[in-house]
């Protein structure tokens, strides 16, 4: 495919240096950019770029340098063709690029050669190096020039939408890769294509020329870097490069610690990429007869990493074979390997989980996975040994269990094997086929960031069907997923139950058309394959409703040119939902923390509003200001008598609320500086071991107190309640008819009135003894109620219990045994 289309390979020019290389002649123009010292700087590319003019000079131009360039020129496209004709791609497993690759030769550098045919001025301004060697890249292996493509994309988009760069750069190279529908793209084999995709990340998120802020720096893509955005638009559009629902994760993996992505990861990671379906071919092939009719994803055997099965504390070696439908095991003994054993992983009810495992029972080793089911008690537990830590055990985590949750969402949003209606809709009876190509292309990026070892801390987010089960808005991402696995246009009229008419899919402003979903290129999904209850969800019809495309061009339902498809824009809802999940959780994992004072510390701080309110209330019970005071009690009798108390709790939550909203429009104005709202509180000082036994014995003993206290206080009212005192429960019963009688009688008005008088007086000096006297009466009478007694049963074990259970029922069969022998006689 390459070899048809305008991208060559040169030599780099012996006498060129490490510049910036930039001529003009009236109007022919020539940009490139060339590498002297090739060992110091690999992976250079050179641009060049001709624009002819409509007249030359003929007097300008040298016979001989023109003889000595097309001299050049068809040599290193000799050599190009060559390079072609090798094989590209080597298996291997290490995490660099081979060593026997054209491209890291010290006489090579590699060159997009060119004729420049669009216009670079742009309404918006001049297009950037990149973008100009994209489209016009892309146009020709279009069979078309950047020009024609340009043409073709004014005529086919509003006038705001082409003035975009943006939007051309993705028409050129999304036309190109909606040709093909491979399961991973063929042309990514040619390093030349690789790089192209490289360049036109680049392209997308620097459409337009950047000034170079000094003669001296030298613009080279090898040091330029892919961001999040450009990387999350264009990667998912290359076949089995990544998912739309995963595609951030993989960047956050392969950028790491950087701000992006370099040419060097990229190429890496497509180069590791290919290597793992090219293993699984050799791996297929080697094991045909005893898979049959299953694909191996992957193979654990290795005796340097060997996988243990545990069974009845006993661990055995062997090697572990993953299909796209069922895990093998085949153990090997003394004498030999012994016969796989297999476990069905397309059965319902499934799941797969870390485990700790160890001899004797223990769980000494925490470098295993248990595989369990819901109607069989059995379950393997696999350990995966790895020396170099427990990533090892995670990715195969994620393996099994993206081979469960893939069956687990064919069940739920697929047809049935058997549904006739499959052969209604065009290209809905490779629905589960598309399925699990999907999940297999997961599990070989995973492996290819193994490999790279560049891998999250959690490589569930990295497989597409295990992370949308338990990532929320997940169930409406895999809505989209069936839309476009099982989606397709109608090709025979079909009568359903209860509606004889013909229904015809078309594409239609309202996406519940007849009860069937539409996607963006007018594939239908029947409604009789909504069986999951996740579509009567209101997140689910809020976003059917809105799934209209509103602009840009539909190549196919998995490419749209200046907007975005249906499984983009649930993954970008998905996606954002999911970073609020993380924040919030992460705010609570920095809340919570360790130790018992600063725990202790953080409660004081978090109840010291409260703590100042009772304090200011306390204050106005003690008359400590008197016209504060006073002013509190004419307010609050004024509210009493006027009989405004129905009005109170609607106006305390209208003031809340406008606090609410006013501290909202203070923050969003930021008048209320970053440090508002975060909590403050000291850490304890540095203790050693035997200071801290003694701290966390002294916190122990005052909650002893504090429960002993507690536990007092309510074995007393169970005396009150229960009568354990006649006299004391005969009294409290009298104080309660008293309290019901006068509560009957008075108004709440007076009672409440009457209350507050007697709350504001106790400090008073006419009244403080009074009040002391009856306190004392309380506790007096409160002290002599004595606590429910309280038995403690002596320990028994479970060996003692049904020793003494059994020897009960002996007992009771006696006293039968001797009055049946008393009838007898």
């Amino acid at each position: 495919m390459l070899s048809k289309s305008p991208i060559t390979q040169l030599n780099a020019y012996p006498a060129a240096h490490n510049s910036l290389i930039f001529h003009r002649n009236k109007n022919f123009c020539k940009f490139g950019y060339s590498v002297r010292n090739f060992s110091e700087h690999k992976y250079r590319f050179k641009i060049v770029g001709q624009s002819l003019g409509d007249k030359w000079k003929l007097n300008d131009i040298n016979a001989n340098v023109v003889q000595q360039r097309l001299y050049l020129w068809l040599l290193k496209t000799q050599n190009f063709l060559s390079e072609v004709a090798s094989p590209l791609v080597k298996t291997g497993q290490s995490g660099k690029p081979d060593s026997g690759n054209d491209f890291d030769n010290p006489d090579m550098e590699d060159i997009f050669m060119a004729e420049q045919t669009i216009h670079s001025r742009t309404p918006n301004g001049i297009l950037s190096s990149a973008a100009i060697v994209s489209i016009e890249q892309f146009s020709r292996l279009n069979g078309l020039t950047g020009q024609k493509m340009q043409k073709i994309f004014k005529a086919l988009v509003t006038e705001s939408v082409y003035n975009d760069a943006r939007n051309l750069v993705e028409y050129c190279c999304f036309r190109f890769l909606s040709r093909d529908s491979s399961d991973i793209h063929p042309s990514l084999k040619e390093p030349a294509f690789q790089r192209l995709i490289f360049i036109t990340m680049l392209a997308w998120e620097n459409p337009y020329h950047e000034e170079l802020a000094n003669a001296s720096e030298k613009a080279s893509f090898q040091r330029k870097l892919v961001r999040e955005e450009a990387f999350v638009r264009l990667a998912p559009a290359v076949s089995g490069v990544a998912d739309r629902s995963t595609v951030h994760y993989l960047f956050k993996a392969l950028a790491g610690d950087k701000e992006g992505i370099s040419l060097s990861v990229w190429l890496t990671y497509i180069s590791e990429l290919l290597k793992v379906h090219e293993g699984r071919r050799s791996y297929q092939i080697r094991e045909s007869p005893q898979y049959d009719e299953e694909r191996i994803l992957c193979i654990a055997s290795s005796k340097k990493r060997p996988v243990l099965k545990w069974e009845n504390n006993m661990a055995w070696p062997g090697k572990l074979s993953l299909t796209d439908k069922a895990i093998y095991f085949e153990a090997i003994g003394l004498s030999g390997p012994k016969d796989a054993i297999k476990l069905d992983l397309t059965r319902d009810g499934l799941r797969v989980e870390k485990a700790k495992v160890g001899p004797l029972g223990s769980t000494l080793f925490d470098s295993a996975i248990s595989i369990s089911s819901d109607t069989e008690s059995k379950s393997w537990v696999l350990e995966f040994v790895d020396l170099g830590g427990e990533m090892r055990r995670d990715v195969w985590h994620a393996f099994v269990g993206e081979v469960i949750a893939l069956h687990k969402f064919i069940r739920e949003f697929g047809p049935e094997d058997g549904d006739e209606s499959l052969f209604h809709v065009y290209g809905a009876h490779k629905g589960k086929e598309r399925a699990t190509i999907s999940a297999i292309n997961s599990i070989a990026r995973l492996q290819a960031l193994q490999f790279m070892r560049k891998l999250l801390d959690d490589p569930t987010k990295l497989v597409q069907f295990t992370y949308l089960e338990y990532a929320p808005y997940g169930h409406v991402v895999c809505q989209t997923l069936a839309i476009k696995f099982w989606g397709g246009p109608i090709v025979t009229k079909f009568i359903e139950a209860g509606n004889q008419s013909t229904q015809v899919a078309r594409p239609s402003d309202e996406v519940f058309d007849r009860n069937h979903v539409f996607d963006i290129d007018g594939s239908v999904y029947l409604q009789k394959w909504m069986k999951s209850p996740s579509w009567a969800s209101n997140a689910s019809t809020t976003f059917w409703k809105n799934s209209s495309i509103r602009q840009g061009v539909v190549l196919s339902k998995n490419l749209v040119v200046a907007d975005v498809t249906l499984v983009e824009r649930a993954s970008e809802i998905c996606k954002q939902k999911y970073h609020v999940v993380e924040k919030t959780q992460a705010t609570i994992d920095a809340a919570t923390l360790q130790g018992i004072p600063s725990n202790i510390d953080l409660f004081k701080e978090l109840m010291l509003p409260l703590a100042i309110t009772a304090k200011n209330f306390q204050k106005l019970r003690r008359w400590e200001e008197p016209y504060l005071t006073i002013s509190f009690l004419v307010f609050a009798y004024t509210i009493i008598f006027r009989n405004l108390l129905s009005y109170v709790f609607p106006m305390a939550l209208m003031i809340t609320a406008a606090g609410l909203l006013t501290l909202k429009g203070l923050k969003e104005q930021g008048r209320l500086g970053r440090s508002f709202g975060k909590v403050t509180i000291r850490d304890q000082p540095p203790s050693n071991t035997i200071q801290k036994i003694i701290a966390v014995k002294d916190a122990m003993r005052d909650v002893e107190n504090y429960l002993q206290n507690m536990n007092v206080t309510l074995l007393k009212i169970r005396t009150i309640l229960l009568s354990g005192q006649p006299q004391i429960t005969a009294e409290v019963a009298l104080v309660l008819f008293s309290s019901a009688t006068i509560l009957v009688v008075f108004p709440f008005k007076y009672i409440l009135a009457f209350f507050l008088f007697d709350l504001f007086t106790r400090e008073l000096e006419f009244r403080r003894e009074m009040v002391k006297g009856f306190i004392k009466l309380l506790k007096e009478r409160w002290d002599m109620v004595p606590a429910a007694p309280v038995v403690v049963l002596p320990f028994e074990s479970e060996q003692s219990r049904s020793e003494t259970e059994t020897k009960g029922t002996v007992d009771q069969a006696k006293p039968e045994r001797i009055q049946n022998s008393g009838k007898s006689r």
